[in-house]
Formats: C-alpha cells, structure tokens, sequence
C-alpha cells in the first residue's frame, strides 16, 4: 500500500481515498492488469491548454491566424484567446458567440475561462483546464476517479456498467467507463449547457456527447488523450481532438484554493465567483 503525504483540502476526503491506492500494475479486471495511471509522487502534467488537432478530420476550435494565442509560457508576448470563426464544426449560433467573445477581446476586455472564475470546468474542457495543475488518477476496481489539481475538480468514471436512464443535467454529467486492451475508454453524457468545450469559451447544449481514450506511451512516461466530440445541437458533425500529458515528480497535491481566496486583483464583483442560489443550511 501506498502512503501519500498530501494537504487537508478542507471538508474534501481525498486523503482517505489516496492511502487507499494500490500500484496500478498489480490491480486486475476481468484477469487483466489496468493501464498504469495512477502513482503516488508524480503528476500528469498537460502539454497544452488548447486541444491539439487530430490526424485527420475536423479539429477543435484553435486562435485565429490573424491573432495566434501565446501563453504566459511560451516566451513571448502573452495574448488572449481569439477564435478562428472560420472552423466549419460551428453551428449559427455558436459562432455569433464566439464572435462577440472575440469583439471583447478584441477591444480589451480579459475572457474569463472556468479556472480563473472559480466554475466548474465541465468535459471536455476539463482535459484543458490548467496547463501548470497535474491530473491525478485513482483506478479501483468499480471506479476511476480523475482530480485536476487546478481548484481539486474531480470526476468519478463508473466501470463495467451502462448510462444511467433519464439522466438530470449536471456540471460533468455522467461517465462511464471500461478498458479496451491498454486504453481507458471514457464516455460521457448528461452535461448541462453551463460550461464551455474549450478556453475559447465555445458554448454547446445539453445533448453533449464527448468519450475519452487514454493510453500509456513512451515507456509510461506519456499520456495520449483522443476526444470525440458530438453535440448536434453545436455543431455541425462530430469532431475530434487530442491531449497529451507527460509524467512529472509531484511530491504530493498541492491545494489549490479558488472561490475562497480573497486574491481579487481587478476590484470586488469584477471576477464573477460563483456563489449558491440557495444556502445549503
């Protein structure tokens, strides 16, 4: 068994899930061993904060040409998020929103994504949701649980079993999963239309449908992720899109506070944290 050494995250009961943890590679299903995802001191650290293109088809929205986005690490002059308008996947609609998030941009507004505003960053734009936070993975026997060290979002993948029926929208819907041969399949539905697909903030409806399919490369030290996409609703056929995550010493989880913090740079009211429309008590 494991033992991990990790903060209190508080009111949030992931220690006692890690020092549950057992080495992926002695865990078995049906017979066979798991892909190896999980570790206790390394972290899966994304190569991007956008989806990179797939071999071949359509492809996820990218910035546009006239505008290309540089991240505050790519060594040189950091730019916001311009859509390229021209990618055929949009629908009507979601283009004219896109458009206008563009026009904001464009004339000096920031475009807050789900990770600067404390939201929930929803599926697929989880696998984008912070390029410097790791994904952590805890793989049991019934269930895969997924936790994006940005703002501690977990997703609970449910093995070896079908959809739920009649499914009420949810922030990360309902996923479930399986293993074929050396990947982790992962398919998704019942997403409300509150999030985004990306950090372009491209909009979608509730008839999402996004599978995920992970595979250890490189002698365990690569994560590939191929996403399919599908949201007739959004767009006008199903598109595909990939990730990639390298494996990094992680001595442990670091907490990463978003909605309680008191680091509001901009003025009160100008970052829109989300806040219950109900009290709980």
């Amino acid at each position: 068994m494991l033992r991990l050494t990790i903060p209190v995250l508080g009111g949030v009961a992931l220690c006692a899930a890690f020092l549950m943890i057992t080495s992926a590679y002695s865990q078995q299903s049906n017979g066979r061993p798991l892909a190896g995802l999980s570790y206790s001191e390394l972290g899966w650290f994304p190569v991007s904060d956008d989806f990179l293109q797939p071999d071949s088809g359509p492809g996820p929205v990218v910035s546009d040409p006239a505008h290309p986005y540089y991240s505050n690490q790519s060594g040189r002059q950091p730019t916001d998020r311009v859509a390229d308008l021209g990618n055929p996947i949009l629908q009507p609609w979601v283009r004219e929103r896109l458009r206008k998030s563009n026009a904001d941009v464009l004339a000096g507004k920031v475009p807050y994504n789900p990770r600067e505003t404390c939201h929930m960053a929803g599926v697929p734009a989880f696998d984008v949701f912070s390029r410097l936070r790791p994904v952590y993975f805890l793989q049991g026997a019934r269930e895969v649980t997924i936790i994006n060290e940005g703002d501690q979002q977990v997703r609970r993948v449910f093995l070896n079993v079908p959809h739920s029926r009649n499914l009420k929208p949810s922030w990360y819907g309902e996923s479930v999963g399986h293993y074929e041969g050396d990947e982790l399949v992962v398919d998704t539905i019942g997403l409300n239309d509150k999030t985004f697909i990306d950090n372009y903030l491209t909009a979608h409806t509730t008839q999402l449908h996004v599978v995920e399919r992970y595979r250890v490369a490189d002698g365990g030290k690569t994560l590939n992720l191929d996403i399919t996409v599908e949201d007739p609703g959004a767009f006008t056929t199903v598109w595909r899109a990939r990730q990639r995550y390298q494996l990094r010493p992680q001595t442990k989880m670091e907490e990463a506070v978003c909605a309680e913090n008191n680091v509001d740079f901009f003025g009160s009211g100008y970052v829109p944290i989300p806040q219950a429309k109900t009290p709980d008590f």
